[in-house]
C-alpha cells in the first residue's frame, strides 16, 4: 500500500524517485502522474482552439470565398516554410491535390520547397494563393516572399506573422499548440473551398461535400449567404475536434504515458525514433521528426529519422518491388534493436504500415502506432506495443487530434529525459540543454 505522503507527492508532482516504496509501485505512480499531465495538456488545448476560431471564423469564411474565385480562374495554392514549418507546406499540398472525399477533384497546390525565396519570382502568377509558415514568427525569408507575392497580386496567408493579406499571430506560447491550430485552419480552408468551388460551378448543388455542410441544402443561394452558413459550420467543426480531443484525453492518457515511458527507455539505451506514414500521415511523420531533431527553442534535440522524407528511396522501392515495401526496405537498412518504430496511419490498415511494424517487431524494435477509426489491423493484429487510437472515421479530424497526441507525448518524453522531478527521473546530461 502507498503511504499518504506518497500520494501527496504524486498529486503535487514532487520528486517520487527516492520514495521508499517498491520500484513497481513507483513505476505505476510515475505512469499515473504522466497520464494526468498528458490529460491536462490535451484538455488545455480546447480553450485555446475555441478562442482562436471564434475570433477568426468570419475572416476564414471570407478567405475561402476569394480562394474559390481564384481556383476557378486558374489560380494555384503555393505553400512554403523553413524547418519544421516546411512540413506544414507539404501537408497543405497533399490535402488539396489528393482530397480524401471520393469524387472531389484535385485542386492545384504545391509545396514550393526549401529554396522558395529563389523560386517564387519565377513560378508565381497573380491569380495564385500563397501560404507562408514560420514557427516561431519573424522568419525574414518567409516575410520577404509574402510581400513579393502580395505585391504581384497574389492572395497571401501568413502563419504566423504580419506580412500576409490574411495574417495570424501565434495563437499560443507553446509552438506545438500553434502548429495544431494552423493545421485545423488549413483543413477548414480545404473543406470550405470545395463547398464554394462547387457552388460557383453549379449555382446551387454542393455535391459530395453536402455531408460536410448539410445546412446549405440544395436550393440556390447567394454566395454571401453561403459565407454566413459556412461560418456556423466552422464552429461545428471546432466543436467536433475539441470533443474528439477531450475523448482522447480520457481514453488514451494512460496509453500516451506508457508509450512515453517505453520510448524514453529505448532512447536512454542509445536508440533513435524511426517514423513513417503515407500522404498526410507522411507529413506528420516528417513533422514529428523535425520536432525531435530541430525542436523549438528551449527543448533538447532527440535522434530521429523519417522514412517518409526519402523520396528517392520511396520511388525506387515502389517501382522495383512495390509500394508495400517502401518502409520495410528502409527499416532493414537503418533500424537497430534499441530503436523505436513509429507508424502513423489514419485507417490502421495501410499495407506498408502493417508490413513495417511487423518487420520492426522481427528486428527487436519497440513499436508505437498513431491510428484512427478503431485502430484497424494495427490493433486487431497486435502489431504495436503501444497503439494510440483517435476514434473517428473522418481523416482530417483524426490527423488534427493525432498531432495533439504526439506533441503531448513529446512533451512528456522530453521532461523525463531531462530529469523533470515531476516524473520521478534523475537528470541525464545527454538530454540537458547546453
Amino acid at each position: 500500500m502507498k503511504t499518504d505522503n506518497f500520494d501527496r507527492k504524486l498529486e503535487e508532482g514532487e520528486d517520487i524517485a527516492a520514495d521508499p516504496d517498491p520500484s513497481e509501485t513507483r513505476g505505476s505512480a510515475r505512469k499515473r502522474r504522466l497520464a494526468s499531465l498528458g490529460r491536462e495538456a490535451l484538455l488545455r488545448r480546447n480553450e485555446v482552439f475555441e478562442a482562436f476560431f471564434r475570433a477568426e471564423a468570419s475572416r476564414l469564411a471570407e478567405a475561402c470565398y476569394e480562394m474559390s474565385r481564384r481556383f476557378t480562374n486558374g489560380g494555384r495554392l503555393l505553400a512554403f516554410g523553413n524547418g519544421s514549418a516546411a512540413t506544414e507546406a507539404e501537408h497543405v499540398s497533399v490535402e488539396f491535390v489528393h482530397p480524401v472525399i471520393v469524387g472531389k477533384r484535385a485542386l492545384p497546390a504545391l509545396d514550393v520547397g526549401p529554396q522558395f525565396e529563389r523560386r517564387f519570382p519565377v513560378v508565381l502568377r497573380p491569380e495564385d494563393m500563397v501560404m507562408g509558415f514560420s514557427f516561431p514568427g519573424g522568419d525574414e525569408a518567409v516575410e520577404r516572399t509574402l510581400r513579393l507575392a502580395r505585391g504581384r497580386g497574389a492572395m497571401t496567408f501568413a502563419l504566423a506573422g504580419e506580412a500576409g493579406e490574411y495574417s495570424f499571430d501565434l495563437p499560443d506560447d507553446d509552438l506545438f499548440v500553434s502548429q495544431e491550430i494552423f493545421e485545423v485552419l488549413y483543413h477548414m480552408l480545404w473543406e470550405t473551398v470545395h463547398v464554394f468551388f462547387e457552388h460557383r460551378e453549379q449555382g446551387h448543388d454542393v455535391g459530395a461535400s453536402s455531408f460536410l455542410y448539410p445546412m446549405l441544402g440544395s436550393r440556390e443561394q447567394k454566395l454571401e449567404k453561403v459565407v454566413e452558413e459556412v461560418q456556423v459550420s466552422m464552429f461545428q467543426k471546432l466543436e467536433e475536434v475539441n470533443s474528439m480531443r477531450a475523448a482522447v484525453a480520457e481514453t488514451e492518457a494512460g496509453a500516451i504515458a506508457g508509450a512515453a515511458l517505453a520510448i524514453a527507455g529505448r532512447l536512454e539505451r542509445g536508440g533513435k525514433i524511426v517514423a513513417f506514414g503515407n500522404g498526410g500521415s507522411a507529413t506528420d511523420a516528417n513533422d514529428l521528426v523535425a520536432d525531435l531533431v530541430a525542436p523549438p527553442p528551449g527543448l533538447v534535440p532527440v535522434p530521429a529519422i523519417s522514412l517518409s522524407a526519402e523520396a528517392a528511396n520511396i520511388t525506387a522501392i515502389a517501382n522495383d518491388i512495390g509500394a508495400e515495401a517502401i518502409f520495410t526496405r528502409q527499416l532493414i537498412a537503418h533500424a537497430r534493436p534499441e530503436d523505436v518504430a513509429v507508424g502513423i496511419s489514419t485507417s490502421g490498415g495501410s499495407a506498408n504500415i502493417l508490413a513495417a511494424l511487423a518487420e520492426a517487431r522481427k528486428l527487436g524494435l519497440l513499436t508505437v502506432a498513431f491510428v484512427g477509426y478503431d485502430g484497424g489491423r494495427v490493433v486487431s493484429e497486435g502489431l504495436a506495443d503501444h497503439a494510440l487510437v483517435v476514434r473517428s472515421d473522418y481523416i482530417p479530424r483524426i490527423q488534427e487530434v493525432q498531432a495533439s497526441v504526439y506533441h503531448v507525448l513529446l512533451g512528456l518524453l522530453r521532461d523525463m529525459l531531462a530529469g523533470d522531478p515531476a516524473h520521478g527521473r534523475t537528470p541525464d546530461a545527454r538530454w540537458k540543454n547546453p
